[in-house]
């Protein structure tokens, strides 16, 4: 199967699972609640983060079917990020994925709660397959997406990006904050999945640097299209970096040594595969390879 018809194949996957762990509220006086949930989850995005645990379970020969919950749980977390992020007190955003931000169609309350629920409800859905198998490796999933998603994960770094507003920062100040803010929860998604496959200490190692690079990759590849994208392609405002006063690759290398620093990211994150078989290896190359060269 080629790259693209098994990115949209497992991409399809999640998309039929994801409403399924919170529907039961729909008819509930918190209907609300749902309404902004959904409204988010279903705006549309690439599903790197489910697409990447699904797809190295499945490199490691894990049960495919078992990782559905915690593919779902994982984008719950970045989806809950994304409202928050857009908010007035963060980076007052007004358009995400083509459509108006949560807190443009649902108030600013309604889409805090709205976040704060996508945020337990995807610990519910992890807790709740581990009640049901009760395995040490959906245990440990669970834990570094805990810890990725937390206060020395995604949390760290956007604490570092608010306070770095209106300041040139160095290079290691910036690739410590995308580390966290971008990278935390696509090196939690890789390694969550390497858990549940059973996958041994020198796998998770390889994982982890396969992550932590197309981690980094991901982000300078959105500074760069943040000055060069289409706003119709991204589906959002460009030039917010700049507007904000931030920043970037981009900023502090320009646009063609941003992208070196891109392609050698590349480079590191395939040949920390070299461990695992050539056959099986082949689509986290090739999302490598997308990462870097995607158009938004």
């Amino acid at each position: 199967m080629k790259f693209t018809q098994q990115y949209n194949a497992t991409k399809k996957d999640v998309e039929e699972n994801l409403i399924s762990f919170i529907d039961h509220i729909a008819g509930t006086p918190q209907k609300t609640i749902f309404e902004s949930m959904i409204y988010s989850l279903e705006a549309g995005g690439k599903r790197i983060r489910p697409v990447l645990l699904l797809e190295t379970l499945k490199m490691l020969g894990g049960n495919y079917t078992s990782g559905l919950a915690f593919a779902c749980a994982v984008e719950y977390i970045h989806t809950y990020s994304l409202i928050h992020d857009d908010l007035p007190a963060m980076d007052d955003d007004d358009l995400r994925r083509g459509k108006p931000t949560n807190h443009k169609v649902f108030g600013e309350a309604i889409a805090i709660l709205s976040g704060d629920g996508l945020l337990n409800s995807a610990f519910e859905i992890m807790s709740d397959e581990i009640l049901k198998n009760n395995s040490a490796g959906s245990i440990k999933a669970m834990n570094v997406i805990s810890k990725c998603a937390g206060i020395n994960g995604m949390i760290a770094g956007q604490i570092v990006d608010i306070e770095s507003e209106g300041k040139t920062i160095s290079y290691e100040e910036l690739r410590y904050l995308h580390s966290k803010k971008t990278g935390a929860l696509i090196e939690a998604s890789v390694i969550a999945g390497a858990y549940l496959a059973g996958a041994d200490e020198k796998e998770i190692d390889a994982v982890k640097r396969y992550a932590q690079n197309i981690g980094l990759a991901f982000q300078i590849a959105d500074d760069i299209l943040d000055v060069v994208g289409d706003s119709k392609d991204l589906g959002k405002n460009t030039g917010s970096d700049k507007e904000n006063e931030k920043s970037t690759y981009v900023s502090l290398f320009g646009i063609e040594k941003a992208r070196l620093l891109a392609q050698e990211c590349l480079e590191d994150a395939i040949k920390s595969l070299d461990i695992f078989d050539s056959k099986n290896r082949v689509f986290l190359e090739e999302l490598a390879r997308f990462i870097v060269l995607r158009k938004n």
